[in-house]
């Protein structure tokens, strides 16, 4: 897991959509449920999935907390109430932004499919759900980042 730990911290980042604090929570997570469910992760055919699963069933869970709805990060805190930090990366931050609106399941479903390349069996199985649910949560997810970055949209660029 020492070896494996940096990617699944860069998955965890893209599933949710930067925030590196969550992101650090949900591998902390996914790797005590590993250690928990240890027999069952040797038997798995496919060990990555497995733990992609690991990882968004802990987003899902995470997402569920009462107390994290009411909670919103920033990478940089405002000087004045209403002070927006701003950088030269900010396509990044619009497309991360974008992916935080998404519910946390569509946002899985366009990490592993665009992010990842995963094609659509392997996403079904990293998500537990049908290939026609990937296929429906990938098109309204990326429905609405177009509808959510319209000027990256009209440039023929593609989140």
């Amino acid at each position: 897991m020492v070896s494996r730990r940096p990617r699944l911290l860069h998955t965890a980042t893209l599933l949710t959509a930067g925030d590196t604090h969550l992101a650090e929570d949900l591998v902390q997570a996914a790797l005590t449920k590993l250690y928990v469910a240890w027999p069952a992760f040797q038997r798995a055919d496919n060990p990555d999935g497995y733990v992609r699963r690991v990882l968004v069933n802990a987003l899902i869970d995470e997402k569920r907390r009462i107390w994290r709805r009411r909670e919103q990060t920033m990478a940089v805190l405002p000087d004045v109430v209403g002070d927006t930090p701003t950088g030269s990366g900010l396509a990044g931050e619009a497309v991360k932004q974008a992916l935080r609106e998404l519910p946390p399941r569509m946002r899985a479903a366009v990490v592993f499919r665009y992010f990842y390349d995963l094609d659509v069996a392997a996403t079904a199985d990293a998500l537990s759900c049908s290939e026609g649910n990937v296929k429906s949560q990938t098109a309204r997810g990326l429905d609405r980042l177009r509808a959510a970055l319209p000027t990256f949209s009209s440039q023929g660029a593609t989140p």
